[in-house]
């Protein structure tokens, strides 16, 4: 929930305000409830826990009580360091793409040249970041003071987990979390021309409108370029692999074996050609073809024979190979057509093969029993059958061959041609569109980390709930941000970071598997489009999973983003500036926990939703969620309260951010556990104040001064709204003094905005 900024404390005082207020005593060891929290699962994810205890009055005089611990999350750094690996590796690998792409145009080469210049210096940077991270051996947090510092951009602010324990008299124990976080946001790049949601927008624009020297691609169609070259590298030696494990059970004479071999192969080169059935790839083609020197478009010539008219059997001729597209003949737009064919006819020769040498196999072996039996004469026999024994392995192995070979010319016209693609993305406004780059992997990184604790955190607490198992790979999880940034100054590009990282969480899945070590940290695999990112749990806990986890399902998240500022800045933007930013990602996250709602709805079981629907009124909640949202209502924490509980009853992720994780978190979060105490567990309703007093105790005893600091959970107004705001009235006296306020003003903008 914040930083602990006065170190560890034994006890503390519990008058506040002249009354009596119940916190036992405040610890920093984890005082576990069950024996749940010392499993090393989770103590190898979470550390430093401080813990305070506290005794509250129910409604009908009966105590409960409620164990609060924060404790901090060595992911902090574990997961940035993960994934600018990954982005490293990444970034090499496209880059020794572009030197593969061949011989191009001279402009077109000269584009090349300039773009590996800067993806190099990239690379360079992420390397050195990773580096720097490494060193990094103190704290498992990154502190708010430091959320301007280069080395460490890629680290969120603050992460850390709020969790709340209740043992009430009347209900069985519950446990109530929340992730806090700083909002994932580029605080090194600055916010002077606006966040990642203005900047890419823009971006986008200017590249429409770009002259001729570049191809324009849409964000999809690079998109999908990026889809299929990670196809592409993925399917190939699957596919290889498959094809050897085929003659391999060739080699051995086993039909079963054989069989299965066939199967893998087959469904895993379908993918393959299934993933070129784009005209993307074939525009592409022809893009590349006329940047090669000397490239000449024709008319398409007539159309060939159709793979229908070959037969099955007679594996295509060998592909001769050459340079991508023929740069100094007459194009053939119909040779792709050809070359992507070949590699389903050549599937279809090694299918008919297989099935040929089975069927022969049966065949001899009857042959064999009836002449026992029967006593035929053996010059009677078939003199296939007479050969029983011929070698399948002679039989597939040029078939097999043929197979590759024609993949192989696929690929790497496939890989040329999206290449080209990419290089269009990269030349246009170098360097801004690395940086936009860089700046989307700062906030996702930020974004990511808090993530994966949040996951397995949940993970932990709910193993032994079928509900939630079930849920979690039938439907998947909701991920609730609570946001608590202004649409004031340099806020407004923090929510602008923050909503295209949180909504950037769609790309990642998770994937449960058994730890084989103690080492029992999460690793994540892929690339900036979709990550994977697989979770250990020790074989015990493995063990209690449902079958479809167990086998390696990937379990998605839908993440969700919901903003009320709520500090005197909003104030200055609701009465003078502009909420439009905050009002429309309110309504299309809304929209977006809508339809997880309804995929909930369908893919549950009924007897699942019926039990579910008699004790959550969720469709009354996001009906009154959505009246809220279109009030439009200055301040309107509603908005937060009912996302909250929505959040709570589908078992989903929660998550409460500001500019630092701080004060405006701090009261959110302890506003929400003492209404849930109040709501689900029966608090006094005399209490309800005294509760909350007690759980912000920290500040009411000025261990943290509000007023002398900007991010403040107060809602007044009292502060002024910049310090170089001099009173016009005296300086109109002169007018010498007029242009000294005006020059001293100036500079201060200046350097604010520097």
């Amino acid at each position: 929930m914040g930083e602990i900024e006065d170190g560890e404390a034994d006890h503390i005082t519990t008058d506040v305000k002249g009354q009596k207020c119940a916190l036992v005593c405040e610890c920093t060891a984890s005082e576990s409830v069950n024996g749940k929290d010392n499993l090393p699962f989770l103590n190898a994810v979470l550390k430093n826990p401080v813990c305070k205890l506290y005794r509250f009055p129910t409604s009908d005089n009966k105590w409960m009580r409620i164990r609060e611990q924060m404790s901090e999350s060595i992911l902090s750094f574990h997961i940035p360091k993960e994934l600018i690996s990954l982005h490293i590796k990444e970034d090499l690998c496209r880059n020794q793409e572009l030197k593969e792409l061949g011989e191009l145009s001279p402009h077109w080469d000269n584009l090349r040249k300039n773009v590996l210049t800067h993806c190099d210096q990239m690379v360079n940077m992420y390397q050195d970041i990773l580096t720097e991270l490494s060193k990094e051996t103190g704290s498992s947090f990154k502190s708010s003071s430091s959320k301007g510092e280069k080395t460490l951009e890629f680290v969120p602010v603050n992460l850390h987990l709020q969790r709340m324990h209740v043992h009430s008299p009347h209900l069985k124990d519950a446990l109530y979390d929340v992730i806090t976080v700083g909002a994932p946001a580029a605080h090194f790049q600055g916010f002077k021309n606006g966040g990642l949601r203005k900047l890419l927008h823009r971006f986008e624009m200017e590249r429409r409108n770009t002259g001729y020297q570049f191809i324009y691609y849409s964000p999809e169609n690079t998109a999908k370029a990026k889809e299929v070259l990670s196809n592409i590298n993925h399917l190939q030696p699957l596919i290889a692999t498959h094809a050897d494990l085929l003659l391999n059970s060739a080699s051995q004479r086993s039909p079963d074996s054989l069989k299965n071999s066939l199967k893998m192969l087959s469904e895993k080169t379908e993918l393959f050609v299934h993933a070129f059935k784009d005209q993307l790839v074939r525009s592409a083609l022809l893009a590349l073809y006329t940047a090669r020197p000397g490239g000449v478009l024709k008319k398409p010539p007539s159309p060939k024979n159709s793979t229908e008219d070959s037969c099955p059997q007679d594996p295509p001729p060998p592909v001769r190979r050459q340079d991508s597209i023929p740069h100094h003949s007459d194009y053939d737009e119909e040779e792709w057509d050809r070359v992507w064919a070949n590699v389903g006819k050549s599937l279809n020769c090694i299918i008919a093969m297989v099935d040929k040498l089975i069927e022969r196999d049966g065949g001899s072996e009857g042959a064999g029993g009836g002449s026992k039996d029967g006593e035929k004469d053996p010059s009677l026999v078939d003199p296939i059958i007479t050969h029983p024994r011929e070698d399948w392995y002679e039989q597939l192995y040029p078939l097999i061959l043929t197979l590759k070979d024609c993949m192989g010319e696929v690929v790497n016209r496939a890989k040329q041609s999206l290449t080209f693609v990419l290089l269009q993305e990269l030349a246009y406004s170098l360097p801004q569109c690395l940086m936009l780059t860089l700046r989307r992997d700062i906030v996702f990184s930020q974004a990511l980390a808090g993530l994966v604790c949040g996951f397995i955190i949940k993970l932990h607490t709910s193993l032994h709930d079928p509900g939630f198992l079930q849920q979690l790979h039938t439907v998947g999880l909701i991920v609730q941000y609570e946001g608590l940034l202004s649409t004031y100054s340099d806020e407004i590009g923090m929510l602008e970071d923050m909503a295209v990282g949180i909504s950037d969480l769609k790309k990642v899945a998770f994937k449960i598997i058994e730890a084989k070590s103690n080492d029992v940290l999460p690793v994540i695999t892929g690339r900036r489009e979709h990550y994977v990112v697989e979770v250990k749990l020790p074989a015990r806990m493995f063990e209690a999973l449902p079958l479809q986890i167990k086998e390696g399902q990937l379990l998605h998240v839908y993440p969700v983003l919901f903003n009320v500022g709520i500090n005197e800045q909003q104030t200055l933007a609701e009465r003078f500036g502009d909420v439009s930013l905050q009002e429309s990602i309110n309504q299309e996250n809304f929209e977006l926990l809508k339809e997880y709602y309804t995929i909930f709805m369908e893919k549950m079981p009924p007897d699942y939703i019926s039990h579910f629907q008699e004790q959550n009124d969720l469709k009354g909640l996001l009906e009154n969620l959505h009246q809220n949202i279109q009030a439009k209502k200055r301040k309107n924490v509603e908005i937060m309260w009912l996302a909250a509980t929505i959040c709570r009853k589908l078992n989903g992720i929660r998550f409460t951010c500001c500019k630092s994780a701080k004060d405006r978190t701090s009261m959110s979060v302890t506003l929400e556990q003492c209404s849930i105490l109040r709501d689900e567990h029966q608090l006094h309703k005399d209490f309800f104040i005294r509760a909350l007093d007690c759980m912000r105790s920290r500040q009411t005893q000025g261990a943290l001064n509000e007023s002398d600091d900007p991010e403040t959970g107060c809602l007044t107004d009292n502060k002024p709204t910049s310090r170089h705001f001099y009173p016009v009235a005296l300086l109109l006296v002169s007018s010498h003094l007029l242009v000294v306020w005006l020059i001293l003003s100036l500079a201060l903008l200046l350097a604010k905005y520097q």
